[in-house]
């Protein structure tokens, strides 16, 4: 029965980092960048919560949802000041200048709220469920987390394949010149994917400290870390695969604290995707490209 306790706990904790790593999949898909700022937004998206929540009395959704519009504003703004200038400059760049966004952002916010950790009140009001005559209790927060992450991967999946703008995304991850010569907006496109994945940081940034009510300005970066090692484990660049690799990531994380030790649990997770790269360069759900030369 601890089992089952430990495993759901796990499915929990993976579909917050299932989420994360979808907004990672889809800015690298289609904007070939990793934005490691994106578990700052994440934390940004928490303290809008927080804000509204707490200091204007504003309900659960409607908290999210500002957030999400927030967050959603803030992702178009670091794209367009940071990464845009940078469209066609080497990785290295791309990647030192995501890198400092972070630190700003964590920065901006140690400035307006603080370094003192805020107790965070759940957005979930859902009754734990009982089952087996009360012997294995599921939390509102995990019933819910689970089952966002699964509707924001059926829904991006169809944005994706079904929509015109969603066929625009797959025509500049495919080949961003082509795109351009077939009238495709490159850059709006690509404002698009950080919106969106910016807008995903906020719901998981809400669910996140929902399950584990401490607010600070480094709440999102170990987070976002995991993801983005979920994005790699299930395949960058595969929506499916960021939900595989951020669920397995979750319940390895959980099991590995229960059963082995809780200190070594990160050590765990890093060393299975070490592991799973060895075996799959291109990760679990991830195809192998051919370059032509």
């Amino acid at each position: 029965m601890q089992f089952l306790s430990y495993l759901i706990n796990g499915l929990s904790l993976g579909s917050v980092y299932a989420i994360i790593a979808l907004g990672y999949t889809m800015v690298y898909g289609i904007a070939k960048m990793l934005n490691f700022a994106h578990g700052d937004v994440i934390m940004v998206g928490g303290y809008i919560v927080f804000i509204a929540m707490n200091n204007l009395g504003l309900p659960a959704v409607v908290s999210v949802m500002i957030s999400m519009v927030v967050c959603t504003i803030l992702g178009i703004v670091i794209e367009r000041i940071a990464y845009k200038p940078l469209r066609n400059a080497p990785s290295l760049a791309v990647l030192i200048t995501a890198i400092g966004v972070s630190y700003l952002l964590q920065n901006l916010a140690l400035l307006i709220w603080g370094s003192a950790p805020k107790s965070f009140t759940s957005v979930v009001s859902i009754q734990p469920l009982k089952l087996m005559g009360g012997a294995l209790t599921i939390t509102g927060e995990a019933l819910v987390t689970i089952l966002v992450s699964v509707v924001i991967m059926i829904a991006l999946t169809l944005f994706i394949n079904r929509t015109r703008m969603g066929r625009s995304m797959l025509a500049v991850s495919e080949d961003r010149g082509a795109a351009q010569l077939m009238g495709i907006n490159v850059n709006a496109t690509i404002s698009l994917t950080f919106a969106i994945g910016s807008a995903l940081a906020a719901i998981a940034g809400a669910l996140l400290c929902s399950a584990y009510p401490i607010l600070q300005p480094t709440t999102g970066a170990m987070p976002g870390i995991k993801a983005f090692v979920a994005a790699v484990f299930g395949g960058i660049g595969s929506i499916p695969g960021a939900m595989i690799g951020g669920i397995l990531l979750g319940v390895i994380e959980n099991l590995s604290k229960a059963y082995i030790s809780a200190q070594l649990a990160d050590a765990i997770v890093f060393g299975v995707l070490i592991v799973v790269l060895l075996v799959k360069p291109t990760g679990i759900m991830g195809k192998k490209i051919s370059e032509k030369v």
